[in-house]
């Protein structure tokens, strides 16, 4: 039997960084027969009638009232004047973002606010900083010694961890690769960028050290790649030759809506959202794929592509796996289109029999402008009068039959998809360039990771996490995925915790007593809902701030991160349990899939655990079911990288080449410390970053990301930059290689104009200058402290290189 390491830390250690929360009761002083007595009301029930709304306003202002109206933005600002306008009421409308309004017969004063009249809501989050977030993943978010890496030239290797090496005076990290026979391979970490993470779904073979055996690799798989590109390019093809529909720039009451958004745009967020119109925009039909984290803002990106195609006269179709998440959707489209001539109706399980055929029959007069329904939209006699959106939330959660109905919907029509986890083939077809693909990353304003606790079942330690919820007037979610017996199991939890109110969900229950039963969860009538993972997508309750899930080893990964995204959704530190039972020996998948689980907990790690998914799963064929060995041989991101060549060749359009490998040898002890930079893991993101900058703007963003985090930059650290800043001079210059030795500076290709050839005699001692080769050779000052010297030469470098060819303005 395999002995497999602990996965989580002691339950102690978790539970005792948590203290009990103080409750802090304010209570009115006492009425005296002194204190003034206000009288005020509230503005009354949202009518949604702008006829009925606007001549009660005229009511008011003919009895002497005072009446101000408070907007949350300018755009719905300007919205409330028009249609006050249009109706011939004169009103004064003001921005002030308020919950509620209120009057003051005494007064005579009505402040009314939008909210009032649209029953919108609006949530408060303080702006956040913009942080330098790169737009891809980090390559080695979790590398750890022992993991395998392939190298651009020698392949397949072992990480066997950061090494500090002297070599001819200098100190510096390397990254040390173990090949086969015993071979080591120390890699400088300013070449990081030629190292990758294997993924490939099994255990490989390492290769020789030298490249042969990797080169007869790579073109294998360059070969059997071609036919896989062939049916790729087909599929391109088909895609780009369609003619969908051009859709309009962006309207006014686009802008309008827009503002109301409650919430600051993420810089991630901001740019999906303007790749998506841009793609509307285009006659060619949109299929982007976005990712981003749950609750991550996704589901914004929807709502603003649903009302421009709205805004063309289209109908959008917005395809959910649950009844609980169309409902949900339902009421968010809904309040978000408030105030606005757009219809929103569900179609799900909830509806009756009536109920649905008059929304069927809405959808094909076109009176219905948006639809959000479950997989019975997909029904045959469903039909739309002028689709020209479809929005498909959580794709993994529907299968092949689905999706082959899917096809027959979407022909023509713009297609967006969202997903925390996507599956193998969409990520596979997402990175190799089929789909487009739009990566959210940041997360939102005060959200904290949620404390993962995976290991065996223990009543002891679930009942704990309950009372500990309960003293805070939180929620709990808990999941037990049989409906068999989860009555028994509610049963027995109300004998554990007899405080807590319990209630129980799950899919074959009647729909009337179901959706009764989450709302009155939603209410706050319960405390506990014990449930199946009828709960895993897009549920968002923000009092749910505690998870238990059992048989958790049964679940698979891109389940167990959408269940976990289920709590710590409004900033509160959220708890997840996720437990396996104590008399069973777990598989090797599923303690792979709990122990990724338990080790990506920060903020946004959807995008990584489908790339782990993928590995665990296996990384097939592209376009089949069929496994393929050429992955294993050369890892994923190398297999899609020859993949898009082919493609490219295929299609007639120039392969991408791949860039010169820089060749920068200064000898200076330029590292970071490990004192300054404790977590290896950041060190290696910090080297990645700085090989591949370009440009000066590119090493102040690292100079001041790290002033940021880590503080003042010790005398290895600057140096470090100072690399950084000769590094982009050589690629501004187009310089392949720069060698310092024997005190000269040597320097290739270069190609410099006969006012450069003078400036160069002029500041530089005895320069060697080859116009033939483009080798340019100079002899490099010496300085009176030889500690300091190595240093001195990367600066003077640096404006040498600058002094030679000035940069462009």
């Amino acid at each position: 039997m395999q002995a497999f390491p602990r996965l989580h830390a002691e339950i102690d250690r978790l539970l005792g960084s948590t203290t009990t929360l103080r409750a802090t009761s304010l209570s009115l002083p006492a009425e005296t027969i002194d204190a003034p007595s206000v009288q005020s009301t509230g503005w009354g029930p949202i009518s949604g009638d702008a006829q009925a709304t606007a001549k009660r306003v005229q009511q008011l202002l003919s009895d002497k009232w005072t009446v101000v109206i408070a907007a949350e933005g300018t755009g719905s600002a300007d919205r409330l004047k028009e249609v006050f306008s249009q109706e011939g009421v004169a009103v004064n409308v003001i921005v002030a973002p308020l919950h509620y309004g209120m009057s003051l017969p005494n007064c005579k004063l009505s402040i009314i606010a939008e909210a009032d009249l649209t029953g919108r809501r609006r949530m408060h989050r303080q702006p956040r900083a913009k942080t330098n977030k790169r737009d891809t993943v980090s390559v080695f978010q979790d590398l750890k010694p022992g993991d395998y890496v392939v190298h651009h030239y020698h392949g397949v290797g072992r990480y066997e961890g950061m090494v500090k090496r002297q070599i001819s005076g200098s100190e510096r990290d390397y990254l040390l690769l173990a090949y086969k026979d015993g071979d080591k391979l120390y890699v400088p970490t300013d070449h990081i960028d030629g190292v990758r993470q294997y993924i490939g779904g099994e255990k490989p073979t390492l290769h020789r050290l030298g490249g042969s055996d990797f080169a007869r690799s790579k073109q294998r798989v360059r070969s059997a790649v071609r036919e896989i590109a062939q049916e790729l390019v087909v599929l391109y093809q088909r895609r780009v030759n369609a003619i969908g529909h051009a859709f309009s720039q962006d309207t006014p009451w686009q802008h309008e809506m827009e503002s109301a958004f409650p919430f600051v745009e993420t810089p991630d967020q901001r740019t999906a959202i303007d790749l998506v119109k841009a793609d509307m925009e285009r006659s060619v039909p949109m299929d982007r794929l976005v990712c981003g984290d749950v609750g991550f803002g996704k589901t914004e990106v929807a709502v603003r592509a649903a009302f421009k195609c709205v805004q063309d006269g289209k109908q959008v179709a917005i395809l959910v796996p649950t009844t609980l998440l169309a409902s949900q959707h339902g009421n968010t489209f809904s309040d978000r289109f408030a105030g606005y001539p757009i219809r929103v109706e569900v179609i799900s399980r909830f509806l009756t029999t009536a109920q649905a055929k008059k929304v069927i029959a809405g959808l094909a007069t076109g009176e219905i402008d948006c639809v959000i329904g479950t997989h019975r939209l997909l029904q045959d006699n469903i039909k739309f009068k002028d689709l020209g959106l479809l929005v498909v939330d959580e794709e993994q959660r529907f299968g092949v039959t689905h999706k082959e109905a899917m096809k027959q919907l979407k022909t023509n029509v713009d297609v967006l998809t969202l997903t925390a986890t996507p599956i193998p083939r969409t990520l596979e077809m997402s990175l190799v360039g089929i789909r487009d693909l739009s990566l959210l990353q940041t997360p939102p304003a005060d959200r904290q990771p949620i404390l993962t606790f995976v290991g065996e079942q223990d009543e002891r330690v679930a009942t704990e996490a309950i009372r500990r919820e309960l003293l805070r007037d939180g929620q709990v979610f808990w999941v037990h995925n049989r409906v068999q017996s989860i009555d028994d199991r509610a049963r027995e939890l109300r004998e554990l915790v007899p405080e807590a109110r319990i209630a129980v969900a799950h899919g074959q229950m009647d729909e009337a007593l179901l959706e009764q039963t989450v709302i009155d969860f939603w209410e706050g009538k319960y405390d506990v809902l014990v449930c199946t993972t009828i709960i895993e997508s897009g549920i968002d309750m923000p009092t749910v701030n505690t998870l238990v899930v059992e048989r958790a080893d049964l679940l698979g990964l891109g389940q167990l991160h959408q269940l976990r995204g289920r709590v710590g959704r409004s900033g509160s530190q959220a708890y997840a349990y996720l437990f396996h039972p104590r008399d069973r020996v777990l598989s090797e998948d599923a303690y792979e899939r709990l122990k990724t689980i338990g080790e990506a907990t920060e903020l946004g790690s959807g995008f990584k655990i489908a790339m782990r998914d993928l590995e665990i799963r296996g990384a097939g064929n592209l376009l089949g079911e069929a496994q393929s060995g050429h992955i294993a041989a050369v890892g994923y991101d190398l297999y899609c990288q020859l993949v898009t060549e082919a493609v490219a060749e295929m299609k007639g359009e120039e392969v991408p080449s791949v860039v010169p490998e820089l060749k920068l040898d200064v000898p200076t002890n330029a590292f970071l410390p490990t004192d300054y930079v404790t977590k290896e893991e950041s060190r290696l993101d910090a080297y990645r970053r700085l090989a591949s900058v370009t440009s000066i703007a590119d090493v102040e963003d690292i100079r001041n990301e790290w002033l940021d985090r880590y503080g003042p930059l010790p005398q290895p650290a600057l140096a470090l930059i100072n690399v950084g800043l000769l590094r982009a001079e050589c690629h501004r210059l187009g310089l392949r290689e720069l060698v310092v030795a024997d005190g000269r500076a040597r320097m290739l290709p270069i190609t410099l104009k006969a006012s450069e050839v003078m400036r160069l005699q002029r500041i530089a001692k005895s320069p060697d200058w080859n116009e033939k080769i483009k080798q340019l050779i100079i002899t490099l000052p010496r300085t009176t402290n030889p500690k300091l010297d190595d240093d001195a030469t990367v600066t003077f470098l640096v404006g040498f290189l600058q002094e030679l060819v000035e940069p462009a303005n």
